[in-house]
C-alpha cells in the first residue's frame, strides 16, 4: 500500500509539474515570455495555490502597477522575506523565467521552505520589457526576443534607487519598506570580458555593510551559498569588473554606490547579492544558474533567518552619534588576493572592419592561472554622525523621499533657535554632459561651520537613532557619492539672486572703503596679493560687493542643519 501510495503521489507531482509549465520550459530553452504571458502565469499560480499571493504597488512609468508574488506558507506577515527583483533590465531576463519555475516549485511543494516568505517582483520594468526586440542586446546569446534596457521614458533603472526620477524607483522603495527583507537579490546579465564562468556575482561592499554584517556576508554566507553551486556544478567567479579588455591580470570588485540597486538595500542594513550570468553562456545555462542561485540564498537565509536579523540588529550599534562614517571610498590597491581564474587566451588580430587590431578570445584554448582581485576599499573622507538633523519644512522634495522611506521625523512645536552646524558648499565639479537626466556633481567640498539659527515651527526634527541612518547619512550629507546635493537637488543655492549696477554701487563701494577699515585693509592685502585684480577696475567693485553687507548670505549656504 505505501508503494502504491508513493506512486501515486509521484503521478500526481507529475501531472502538476506539466500542467503548470513556464513558456520558457515549453519552448525550445532559448525563448523568455512576453509581459502578458507572464501575468497570466502568475494568475494561474495565485488561483490554484493558497501559497501564493500577487500584489499590486504603485506603478511603472507607463502606468500600469508593478506586481509582486508572495509566496507565504506561514501565513504569518512577520515571517522573515527574501526579496527577489527581476527585469530592471528586461534585455536580461533570466531571473524573468527562473522565478517563474522557483515560484511554482514553491508552491506544489517540489522546494520545501520553513519560516521564510519569498516576495519577487515579477518585472520591475515593465515598459522595457513591452519594449520587445531582437537587436538591442548585441553582446548576448540569446534569448531569441527580449525587452529593453530603458524604461518608458528611457532611464536606466539600476541608476535611480537615490534621485528616484521615475514612478518605478519610487514604487521599489514602497515594496522594500513593505516587506523589509534580510536578503534581496536582483537578476542580472553581464556585459565585458569573456572567460569560462557561466555565473558571476556582485556581493554588496563589505565595507558599506558594516563590521558586522560585512565579515558575516563575505566569509561565511556567500561562500556558503557558493559551496552550494560548486555542488550543482555551476562556475562562478565575482564579477568581473573588466570592459573593453581581457582579465588575465586582474580584477576590481563592483562598488555598489546607493544609485544601485544593493546599495540602496545596504543603507538599510539588508544583505544583497546581483546575479550576473554570463552574457555568451546559452540562455538555458544562464536560467539554471540564476534559479539555482537563488534556492541555494534561500535554503541557507532559511536555516540561519535569526543570526541575520541579530546581526542586521547589532550593526546599528556601529552607526551611534559621535561615531565615525565614511562617505567616499576608493579602491585600496595595496591589499590583493590571489584567486584561480578560469579564462579563454586572448590575444589581437586584425579586424574584418578596419584592418587595425582587435580582442579576440580562444575558445579553444581555456586555462586557469592565478589573477589578482582587488575587494578593499578604503575611506578618503568621513563624517561623525549628528545626533539630528533638521530640515526646514520648505524642503518639501527632500521630506517626501525620507516619508516614502519611512524615516521617523518630527515638527517643532514652536519657532525655536537652535546652535546648528551648516554647511557652505566651497568646491563642486559637474559632469559636461547629462548622466541618467541629470548633470551630476562629484568632489564636492563644503564648509563647516557652527552658527545659533532661528528654525520655525512645523520645521522637522530627524533623529539619527534609527534603522535608516544609513540613508539619512547617504542623502543629507553633501559631500556623499551620492548625496541629494551631489544629484541636483539644491542646485537653487548655487546662484546669486540680488546683484547691484555698476555705476550705483561705485559710489556705495567708496564709502564702503572709507568708514570700514577692516574692509579697506583686507581689500588692499587682497590686490597686494593677485595682481590680476589690481588691473581689473570690475572685479575689484565686485570683490568690495561680495565682502561687505550688501551681498546675500544664501549663496551655496546648504539648507540641511546639523545637531552634534
Amino acid at each position: 500500500m505505501k508503494f502504491i501510495a508513493a506512486v501515486l503521489i509521484l503521478f500526481a507531482d507529475i501531472l502538476i509539474a506539466q500542467k503548470f509549465q513556464t513558456p520558457f520550459e515549453n519552448g525550445n530553452g532559448n525563448q523568455t515570455p512576453t509581459y502578458a504571458e507572464m501575468l497570466r502565469y502568475y494568475d494561474e499560480l495565485d488561483q490554484n495555490f493558497e501559497t501564493i499571493s500577487i500584489e499590486n504597488f504603485g506603478k511603472d512609468d507607463l502606468g500600469e502597477p508593478i506586481k509582486v508574488v508572495v509566496f507565504n506558507n506561514t501565513k504569518d506577515k512577520k515571517t522573515p522575506v527574501i526579496l527577489i527583483n527581476n527585469g530592471i533590465h528586461p534585455g536580461e531576463p533570466d531571473g524573468i523565467d527562473a522565478t517563474m519555475m522557483l515560484m511554482r516549485d514553491l508552491a506544489t511543494g517540489k522546494i520545501k521552505v520553513k519560516n521564510l516568505r519569498i516576495a519577487a517582483i515579477q518585472c520591475y520594468n515593465i515598459s522595457g520589457m513591452l519594449r520587445r526586440g531582437k537587436f538591442s542586446r548585441a553582446n548576448q546569446n540569446g534569448p531569441e526576443e527580449y525587452g529593453f534596457r530603458g524604461n518608458a521614458r528611457n532611464y536606466d533603472l539600476n541608476r535611480d534607487f537615490i534621485k528616484n526620477d521615475t514612478e518605478n524607483s519610487k514604487t521599489f522603495q514602497e515594496i522594500f519598506q513593505t516587506f523589509k527583507p534580510i536578503y534581496f537579490i536582483d537578476n542580472h546579465v553581464s556585459n565585458g570580458a569573456d572567460y569560462q564562468y557561466l555565473f558571476t556575482y556582485i556581493s554588496t561592499n563589505k565595507e558599506r555593510l558594516g563590521k558586522y554584517l560585512g565579515d558575516y556576508f563575505n566569509e561565511k554566507m556567500q561562500p556558503e551559498i557558493l559551496k552550494d553551486l560548486d555542488k550543482k556544478g555551476i562556475l562562478h567567479t565575482p564579477y568581473v569588473n573588466i570592459h573593453g579588455d581581457a582579465p588575465d591580470e586582474g580584477f576590481p570588485a563592483f562598488m555598489d554606490s546607493p544609485r544601485y540597486a544593493t546599495g540602496y538595500t545596504t543603507l538599510f542594513n539588508t544583505l544583497g547579492t546581483v546575479a550576473e550570468t554570463h552574457m555568451l553562456k546559452p540562455y538555458k545555462d544562464r536560467v539554471r544558474a540564476t534559479y539555482e542561485y537563488m534556492l541555494s540564498s534561500i535554503n541557507y537565509v532559511a536555516k540561519n533567518s535569526s543570526e541575520i536579523k541579530k546581526l542586521m540588529a547589532e550593526t546599528l550599534t556601529e552607526l551611534q552619534p559621535g561615531k565615525k562614517y565614511p562617505i567616499q571610498w576608493k579602491l585600496d590597491s595595496t591589499k590583493v588576493q590571489m584567486i584561480d581564474f578560469k579564462g579563454y587566451e586572448a590575444g589581437k588580430k586584425p579586424s574584418a572592419v578596419s584592418g587595425q587590431p582587435r580582442l579576440f578570445y580562444d575558445k579553444a584554448k581555456p586555462f586557469t592561472k592565478k589573477v589578482k582581485f582587488y575587494d578593499e576599499f578604503k575611506p578618503t573622507k568621513e563624517i561623525a554622525i549628528p545626533s539630528y538633523y533638521i530640515i526646514p519644512k520648505s524642503e518639501n522634495q527632500v521630506i517626501a523621499y525620507l516619508k516614502r522611506n519611512q524615516i521617523r521625523m518630527t515638527a517643532l512645536p514652536k519657532d525655536s533657535s537652535i546652535t546648528v552646524e551648516s554647511y557652505r558648499i566651497s568646491d563642486f565639479k559637474t559632469l559636461k554632459n547629462p548622466y541618467e537626466g541629470h548633470y551630476l556633481h562629484y568632489d564636492t567640498f563644503a564648509r563647516k561651520e557652527m552658527s545659533v539659527m532661528q528654525f520655525r515651527k512645523g520645521d522637522l526634527l530627524v533623529s539619527t537613532r534609527q534603522n535608516g541612518v544609513k540613508y539619512l547619512l547617504e542623502t543629507l550629507e553633501p559631500e556623499a557619492v551620492d548625496s541629494f546635493f551631489n544629484w541636483n537637488f539644491f542646485d537653487g543655492i548655487l546662484s546669486q539672486k540680488e546683484y547691484y549696477s555698476d555705476y550705483v554701487f561705485e559710489d556705495t563701494a567708496a564709502d564702503l572703503l572709507k568708514n570700514n577699515s577692516a574692509l579697506r585693509t583686507a581689500f588692499e592685502m587682497e590686490k597686494s596679493l593677485n595682481p590680476e585684480l589690481q588691473k581689473d577696475g570690475k572685479a575689484q567693485l565686485d570683490w568690495i560687493y561680495k565682502h561687505s553687507d550688501y551681498y546675500e548670505g544664501t549663496v551655496g549656504a546648504y539648507p540641511i542643519y546639523r545637531i552634534p
